[in-house]
């Protein structure tokens, strides 16, 4: 570890960095606890249960994960259920999919408000929505442009947080003003990010900057793909199934990373933008919103090292050396198999895959299509029979995000900030309803297990 980059070097800094090796050791043993403490005053790691279930932290309204059922005390496997307000994921995209229409801004009412929108309403929503999508001015010069970022995902965090300063009452947090807020988040987060990849593409990869605007009369997903593009094309095929993407990664339940991240600082009373910055950072860990791009990554070098990946025997063998860390990143994760709630099957990734595979022929991915169904179908008995355990493991909706994304040509540094924009709805709507009901500051104990020391004096301090 380098403590100082090339550009700062001096004659001294070989010393430099024995002193801060030094320290570093000293840093190493400061953070060690032992495993055995966590069981001994029964901690919940990660907030779980000893069998995966999570500890019942809240109350929600909003939407609720179902993957299992308790029976006697046995967390017995079920087919998983997303629900939004009460309504199954698969039934409303089934429905705004029959009637052929956009069905993001739809979920996003029904979060908001507790129940679907009449055509009026909705029609209404769709012109606030226009209303607040475009920047303050000169936000896109002042905050995106002048500091490019390597990371869309800390671009949108930070420029989440500049917009408390465009706004004229940010602390106030009366549901009227919270949900001003919210439905300005939703409409701009999507522009933000697709404004922040065009400077990061100028700064960073010596492309030409193409800075674009939204347009009042299309969707998110036309927008987001309209100021994206350098070229602000693309088709209602393309449209309608990144709206898809949208409304299926809009809510997940007030117990994922990010959303108890949200209500964690609503909680608090902070303002909106601090809240819903802290989600996106949370959204951003590898172990939460970033899996999907650890699958596509996995997915290259499945089919980089596979000679024929219409075998079966031979993508077995290959998933076996990842399961093995002799494979891939080393970790032993098959990415987009196996969820915290999901045991056969998550909605999500059932309804990407349905609706994704026509496109994914039509536009010559239907072999990585198969490769991706295979990988669903293999892993479950391989799993079972390297781990020893009778468990049910299904695909989750990473499996198969990735992949449409790569079919509607969006680069992967914009797979994991397409996660936010949608789930920027459902942040909201747990924010309102963290402050609304719960009035208490979430704060759960912590056991120290240090010993008590005596002070000593510097000079006498060896």
């Amino acid at each position: 570890m380098q403590l100082y980059s090339k550009n700062h070097q001096s004659d001294h800094d070989e010393d430099i960095e024995k002193e801060f090796q030094a320290m570093l050791d000293d840093a190493r043993s400061a953070y060690v606890i032992p495993k055995q403490a966590f069981d001994n005053y029964r901690v919940k790691r990660g907030l779980r249960e000893a069998d995966g279930s999570g500890v019942t932290a809240g109350v929600t309204r909003i939407g609720n994960v179902h993957g299992y059922v308790m029976s006697e005390g046995d967390k017995c496997p079920d087919t998983g259920r997303l629900e939004y307000r009460g309504y199954e994921i698969a039934t409303l995209v089934n429905n705004f999919v029959k009637e052929d229409r956009f069905g993001f801004e739809e979920c996003a009412f029904l979060l908001f408000f507790g129940h679907l929108p009449t055509e009026q309403e909705l029609n209404e929503f769709n012109e606030l929505l226009a209303a607040y999508r475009r920047l303050p001015p000169r936000f896109t010069e002042d905050i995106i442009m002048k500091a490019p970022s390597r990371s869309i995902m800390n671009k949108m965090a930070s420029a989440t947080l500049s917009l408390y300063s465009y706004d004229d009452n940010p602390d106030d947090t009366s549901l009227e003003n919270m949900l001003h807020q919210s439905m300005e988040l939703v409409a701009r987060l999507p522009v933000i990010a697709a404004q922040s990849y065009a400077v990061y593409q100028n700064a960073f990869n010596d492309k030409s900057l193409n800075i674009h605007n939204p347009k009042d009369n299309l969707t998110t997903a036309e927008n987001f793909l309209r100021v994206l593009r350098p070229d602000k094309s693309y088709t209602k095929e393309e449209a309608r199934l990144l709206d898809l993407c949208l409304a299926v990664h809009a809510e997940h339940g007030g117990g994922n990373c990010s959303t108890f991240t949200c209500r964690v600082l609503s909680s608090s009373g902070t303002d909106t933008y601090s809240a819903i910055s802290a989600a996106i950072g949370a959204l951003k860990g590898p172990r939460h919103g970033g899996a999907n791009i650890k699958v596509q990554e996995m997915f290259d070098c499945i089919k980089e090292n596979v000679v024929n990946i219409k075998d079966d025997g031979e993508v077995a063998a290959f998933l076996l050396k990842i399961l093995n860390g002799e494979a891939y990143d080393g970790s032993g994760l098959i990415y987009g198999m196996g969820h915290a709630i999901y045991t056969k099957s998550d909605p999500r990734a059932e309804m990407l895959k349905t609706y994704a595979k026509k496109l994914a022929f039509e536009k010559g991915y239907g072999d990585d299509f198969e490769l991706l169904e295979k990988i669903e179908r293999i892993t479950p008995e391989l799993f079972r029979a390297y781990k020893g355990v009778d468990k049910d493991m299904c695909a989750n909706v990473d499996l198969y995000s990735g992949l449409v994304y790569r079919m509607l040509d969006i680069p992967v540094e914009m797979y994991t900030p397409l996660f936010a924009i949608a789930r920027v709805a459902g942040w909201c709507a747990h924010r309102m309803e963290e402050y609304c009901t719960s009035n208490k500051i979430i704060r759960p104990a912590y056991k120290c297990i240090a010993k008590p020391r005596d002070y000593q004096s510097l000079s006498d301090r060896y």
